[in-house]
Protein backbone atom coordinates (compact mmCIF):
# COMPACT_ATOMS: atom_id res chain seq x y z
CA UNK A 1 0.00 0.00 0.00
CA UNK A 2 1.49 3.62 -1.15
CA UNK A 3 1.88 6.49 1.44
CA UNK A 4 -1.14 8.32 -0.65
CA UNK A 5 -3.55 4.81 -0.20
CA UNK A 6 -2.88 4.83 3.42
CA UNK A 7 -3.90 8.82 3.85
CA UNK A 8 -7.13 7.76 1.31
CA UNK A 9 -7.96 5.08 3.71
CA UNK A 10 -7.06 7.18 7.22
CA UNK A 11 -9.49 10.06 5.77
CA UNK A 12 -12.21 7.45 4.97
CA UNK A 13 -12.09 6.10 8.69
CA UNK A 14 -12.15 9.90 10.10
CA UNK A 15 -15.19 10.41 7.73
CA UNK A 16 -16.81 7.88 8.75
CA UNK A 17 -16.39 8.38 12.46
CA UNK A 18 -17.30 11.76 12.52
CA UNK A 19 -20.29 11.00 10.29
CA UNK A 20 -21.56 8.75 12.94
CA UNK A 21 -20.74 11.71 15.68
CA UNK A 22 -22.85 13.80 13.76
CA UNK A 23 -26.11 11.10 13.42
CA UNK A 24 -25.76 10.12 16.74
CA UNK A 25 -25.12 13.39 18.55
CA UNK A 26 -28.19 15.04 20.29
CA UNK A 27 -27.29 18.73 20.28
CA UNK A 28 -27.38 20.33 17.39
CA UNK A 29 -24.21 22.50 17.73
CA UNK A 30 -22.80 19.11 18.59
CA UNK A 31 -24.30 17.74 14.99
CA UNK A 32 -22.87 20.93 12.63
CA UNK A 33 -19.47 20.29 14.67
CA UNK A 34 -19.39 16.63 13.27
CA UNK A 35 -20.64 17.30 10.17
CA UNK A 36 -18.42 20.16 8.90
CA UNK A 37 -14.97 17.72 10.39
CA UNK A 38 -16.63 14.88 8.15
CA UNK A 39 -17.26 16.68 5.24
CA UNK A 40 -13.19 17.77 6.05
CA UNK A 41 -12.12 14.33 5.75
CA UNK A 42 -13.97 13.67 2.91
CA UNK A 43 -13.14 16.45 0.96
CA UNK A 44 -9.43 15.57 1.98
CA UNK A 45 -9.75 12.04 1.04
CA UNK A 46 -11.13 12.83 -2.85
CA UNK A 47 -7.85 15.15 -2.93
CA UNK A 48 -5.93 12.15 -2.09
CA UNK A 49 -7.95 10.02 -4.40
CA UNK A 50 -7.61 12.80 -6.98
CA UNK A 51 -3.25 12.92 -6.56
CA UNK A 52 -3.52 8.84 -6.53
CA UNK A 53 -5.20 8.76 -9.83
CA UNK A 54 -2.72 11.30 -11.21
CA UNK A 55 0.47 9.64 -10.02
CA UNK A 56 -0.75 6.39 -11.34
CA UNK A 57 -1.35 7.41 -14.63
CA UNK A 58 1.03 10.01 -15.03
CA UNK A 59 3.60 9.92 -12.78
CA UNK A 60 6.37 9.17 -14.87
CA UNK A 61 6.90 12.34 -15.99
CA UNK A 62 9.14 14.98 -14.24
CA UNK A 63 6.67 17.85 -14.45
CA UNK A 64 4.02 15.74 -13.12
CA UNK A 65 6.25 14.65 -10.52
CA UNK A 66 7.00 17.82 -9.09
CA UNK A 67 3.05 19.30 -8.92
CA UNK A 68 2.19 16.04 -7.29
CA UNK A 69 5.09 17.56 -4.78
CA UNK A 70 3.64 20.54 -4.17
CA UNK A 71 -0.06 19.38 -4.43
CA UNK A 72 1.24 16.78 -1.66
CA UNK A 73 2.46 19.44 0.53
CA UNK A 74 -0.43 21.60 0.01
CA UNK A 75 -2.80 19.00 1.65
CA UNK A 76 -0.50 18.31 4.30
CA UNK A 77 -0.21 21.72 5.26
CA UNK A 78 -4.32 21.32 5.52
CA UNK A 79 -3.76 18.70 7.82
CA UNK A 80 -1.94 20.68 10.21
CA UNK A 81 -3.86 23.93 10.13
CA UNK A 82 -6.90 20.97 11.54
CA UNK A 83 -4.59 19.80 13.78
CA UNK A 84 -3.98 23.03 14.94
CA UNK A 85 -7.71 24.07 14.89
CA UNK A 86 -8.42 20.89 17.09
CA UNK A 87 -5.73 21.61 19.49
CA UNK A 88 -6.44 25.63 20.30
CA UNK A 89 -10.91 23.71 20.34
CA UNK A 90 -9.58 21.63 22.95
CA UNK A 91 -7.37 23.92 25.25
CA UNK A 92 -10.50 26.16 25.26
CA UNK A 93 -12.99 23.26 25.93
Amino acid sequence: MTNLQQQIEMCAQYAQKWKGLSISSSGLEEQKKAAERAYFWLELQAAFTFLWAVEQTQGKDPEVKKKLIVAKTNLTKKLVDYADKVWKEMRLG
